[in-house]
């Protein structure tokens, strides 16, 4: 039954089963379908749901795919070759409209059928297929401290309410490190987080379950357009509860350019390399000790090269390398926000809520004195979130929660800070531009002998060879990509079910490459009617330039490490096979030729981005910075919103080009200081 949340009728719930069976041979469609129509529509902007739900019936149109695979068919009714036929003239379309359909669909089918539990909960039989046995996750060798606060979340008309010296919304990188620091200092502290709080014993233990309980859009995201996948964190401890732990200091080119360029004094001196050394002691940084397979590819072909490249630092301690790092560390291993800053927030007093929804600002007069939200109803039983509609997801009852303080932080990410000023009516012009993702393009290195990219350190190893910009590029890192089979799936190409199931067969033996490219094209973030966050991203030429260099460097990298095929990530796939003979140069360097000349128009070169910042960039310039220079946020008149901070990524003026991580942790000390003083300045 279709309702106004725009689900899927039983009939585009079974051309979407006809696309899964297409896509991936053996796959059990109605399931996929099911997973992916309830996905689509707790996950995606009802907007987005029409368009796809529209592109459906258009599958479903003779006429349509008369010219495309030669019968007067719906595509559910077409053979199988001639379902393939029609989806590889939308991923090939000269329409974007088009490609963008085709990857939505294609990249949460793929992921699905290599990730969603087999028959009766059993492991999945495709992933088990090429090989997939990860270790089993360790034993928890020591519960955090952190805990939610237990709140009253039965159904009611009236709000719960609570009150604090700070309210920091968001309980991420930043936002740990600002309500560690200001509990310590004796701070009421209230942290408000919209996603669940996770226990190490109960992490998820396969990619389906983490992607849906510890990722933002239960890892659904993409700009508005699908051309760049991204991943970000929601729950408590945000992105540091599920990255890959990388530790690497900002550039001092970059920390010069934003004391220089925007006016953030000590930004170049001491005063951040003290927060810096700080935040190291607390987060366990140190480097890795051993290089798996993928990572050891990386120092051997740099080696080979005469590049730079280092053993990677990451924060843990007692790591077992169970390669379980984007499920949530069960170990307790990583120090992530609930095991270092929330636990050490907490001890100090501060409470965290959980499964709460910050919507707007509560504002007194010029002052901001309070956040307003939606608070998940659970049933007091079994914890388990209401449905006013049973078996929907989609219809979770919610309480309003209002909560008072004079000083409120905003901590929660690059995408969903910004939201929260446009959508109380104080957002400064800026806010919401400036976005910066780090694209990342991907190289895949087959090797002759097994790498299973699953096992052991997600990443160990680095070259920054080619961090600084050059003549019309920016510059980049280039990394190892842990994977497990369907971020694996949705990753590859797809240029037919054969070649795709071609390259998923070869995933034990895959070393997948991507650079981590410093951007500086214009993206932003704005509010659709729904109130949902919309992203737009458009790369510019130097942003072109970078990724199209990287992919080169990249498949240099790998043919001198040992690849005995190289594929770059596109539509269509672009690949090599070095053959050590006499005529190998001249034909890598043609491979080479058609890299540099690689088609980035939107869903052609594949990109993603685990990195998002800059929307309410600090800076001296009152116009064209959302906060200044000390993390105080700036309003409609570009005049400091009293009481209103923000201490996350967001804040960056610029994309700082290296995994950003201590870079937020750093910047959050510097806010929480601003924080501190303007309290005691108050008296």
């Amino acid at each position: 039954m279709e309702h106004a949340a725009g689900r899927l009728s039983r009939v585009e719930t079974a051309t979407l089963a006809t696309l899964a069976e297409t896509f991936t041979p053996g796959a059990d469609g109605p399931q996929l379908a099911g997973l992916a129509a309830e996905a689509l529509v707790r996950a995606a902007d009802p907007a987005q749901v029409g368009q796809l739900k529209l592109v459906l019936r258009i599958l479903e149109n003779p006429a349509a795919n008369l010219a495309t695979a030669g019968r007067f068919a719906g595509v559910s009714a077409s053979s199988p070759a001639e379902r393939e036929r029609i989806l590889l003239r939308w991923a090939h379309s000269p329409l974007a409209l088009k490609r963008s359909a085709f990857q939505a669909f294609r990249r949460l089918l793929s992921f699905l059928a290599y990730a969603a539990p087999g028959p009766d909960g059993t492991a999945n039989p495709l992933a088990t297929a090429l090989g997939y046995e990860p270790d089993a996750p360790p034993a928890t060798a020591a519960i955090a401290a952190t805990r939610p606060l237990e709140l009253d979340r039965a159904p009611g008309d009236a709000p719960v309410t609570l009150d604090a010296d700070v309210i920091v919304v968001g309980s991420g990188a930043g936002g740990g490190v600002v309500a560690a620091e200001l509990a310590a200092a004796g701070r009421s502290v209230l942290v408000l987080e919209a996603g669940p709080f996770v226990d190490e014993a109960m992490m998820p233990r396969t990619e389906i379950e983490a992607f849906s309980r510890l990722y933002l859009n239960h890892g659904l995201l993409s700009t508005w357009d699908a051309s760049i996948s991204l991943l970000a964190g929601s729950a408590v401890g945000g992105g540091t509860l599920i990255n890959w732990m990388t530790c690497i200091d900002v550039p001092a080119s970059v920390r010069r350019e934003w004391a220089v360029d925007h006016g953030l004094d000590g930004l170049d001196g001491a005063e951040w390399d003290a927060d810096s050394d700080a935040i190291e002691r607390e987060v366990r940084v140190s480097a890795c000790e051993t290089a798996p397979a993928k990572d050891a590819a990386i120092l051997r072909g740099a080696a080979a090269l005469g590049w730079e490249a280092a053993r990677m630092r990451r924060n843990a301690e007692r790591c077992t390398d169970c390669g379980s790092c984007p499920f949530g560390c069960p170990r307790g291993a990583k120090q992530s926000g609930i095991r270092a800053h929330l636990a050490t927030a907490t001890a100090a007093g501060a409470r965290i809520v959980d499964r709460v929804r910050v919507t707007r600002l509560i504002l007194e007069g010029d002052r901001v004195t309070g956040v307003e939200g939606n608070l998940l109803v659970t049933d007091p039983g079994t914890g388990m979130p209401v449905l006013a509609a049973p078996g929907d997801p989609t219809t979770a009852v919610v309480r309003r929660l209002v909560a008072r303080a004079p000083q409120v932080v905003l901590a929660a990410g690059a995408l969903r800070t910004p939201a929260l000023v446009q959508a109380s009516g104080v957002a400064h012009p800026a806010a919401g531009r400036h976005l910066r993702l780090h694209p990342v393009p991907v190289v895949a290195a087959r090797m002759a002998e097994p790498v299973e990219m699953w096992r052991g350190i997600m990443q160990a190893a680095r070259s920054a060879e080619f961090i600084e910009a050059a003549a019309g590029r920016h510059g980049y890192v280039i990394e190892s990509a842990p994977g497990h089979p369907g971020l694996l799936a949705l990753a590859l190409p797809w240029d037919g079910a054969a070649d795709h199931a071609g390259l998923m067969a070869d995933a034990r033996f895959l070393v997948p490459l991507v650079a981590v490219t410093r951007d500086g094209g214009e993206g932003r973030t704005s509010l659709t009617r729904a109130g949902r966050v919309r992203i737009d991203y458009r790369l510019d030429g130097a942003g072109i330039a970078t990724l199209r260099h990287a992919l080169g460097s990249m498949a240099r990298l790998a043919r001198a490490a040992g690849a005995v095929e190289i594929l770059a990530a596109a539509t269509p796939i672009v690949r090599h096979r070095p053959d050590r003979g006499a005529g190998d140069d001249a034909d890598f360097d043609a491979f080479l030729g058609r890299l540099a000349r690689l088609d980035f128009a939107p869903n052609r070169g594949t990109v993603f981005s685990a990195h998002q910042m800059g929307t309410l960039r600090m800076g001296a310039d009152a116009g064209d910075h959302a906060a200044d220079p000390r993390g105080r946020v700036r309003g409609p008149g570009c005049s400091i919103i009293p009481g209103l901070y923000a201490a996350d990524s967001s804040t960056f003026p610029t994309a700082i080009g290296v995994n950003p991580m201590l870079a937020v942790m750093t910047m959050a000390r510097r806010v929480a200081r601003t924080v501190r003083a303007e309290e005691q300045a108050r008296g």
